[in-house]
């Protein structure tokens, strides 16, 4: 038989103290956590040891397949309709620089684009909103899921970092 679990959340004017309460509840184990906040916060983050984004990878390869293409794309049209250049070098690579420069920016772009949409599994169609409309204006709000047992260590913890409301959830 599975335990009853309870969600309590606490209601927080800035990120800081809110960070306070991450770094506490996770210290004590007090149950699981998701913070909604209006903005990013470093802090935040490094209270909940979030991992580095893997974005930049996307960026990356983006980048390197730009100015592949860049460099690729132009020698292979040369190459393959050359015209008439007095003696000149067919492949200059001066010339070519400009076009893989503007690719490798291109496609860094549209790389680091595709692989945030894709990691935060945007656009999402369907799913549930904050539970409270505020997390999205000016407060940040943690729900933690607990045992019935932890409730009034939560509430406790929420009280000591300066949260403004605690309630349960339904």
């Amino acid at each position: 038989m599975t335990q009853p679990v309870v969600e309590l959340l606490g209601v927080f004017p800035c990120c800081a103290s809110a960070a306070s309460a991450v770094r506490s509840i996770r210290n004590e184990q007090l149950g699981e956590l998701v913070v909604y906040s209006p903005t990013p916060d470093h802090g935040l983050d490094t209270a909940l040891d979030a991992p580095v984004s893997s974005v930049r990878l996307f960026v990356l390869i983006g980048g390197l397949l730009g100015c592949a293409t860049g460099f690729a794309f132009p020698i292979y049209t040369v190459l393959e309709w050359p015209l008439i250049t007095g003696g000149k070098a067919l492949i200059s690579i001066p010339p070519f620089v400009v076009i893989a420069f503007e690719l490798t920016i291109l496609l860094g772009a549209l790389g680091g684009m595709a692989g945030f949409l894709w990691l935060s599994k945007l656009p999402r169609i369907t799913g549930e909103s904050a539970p409270d409309k505020r997390f999205t204006n000016d407060m940040t709000g943690i729900t933690v899921t607990c045992s019935p047992e932890q409730i009034e260590s939560v509430r406790t913890c929420f009280e000591r970092t300066g949260a403004s409301e605690i309630r349960e959830l339904p």
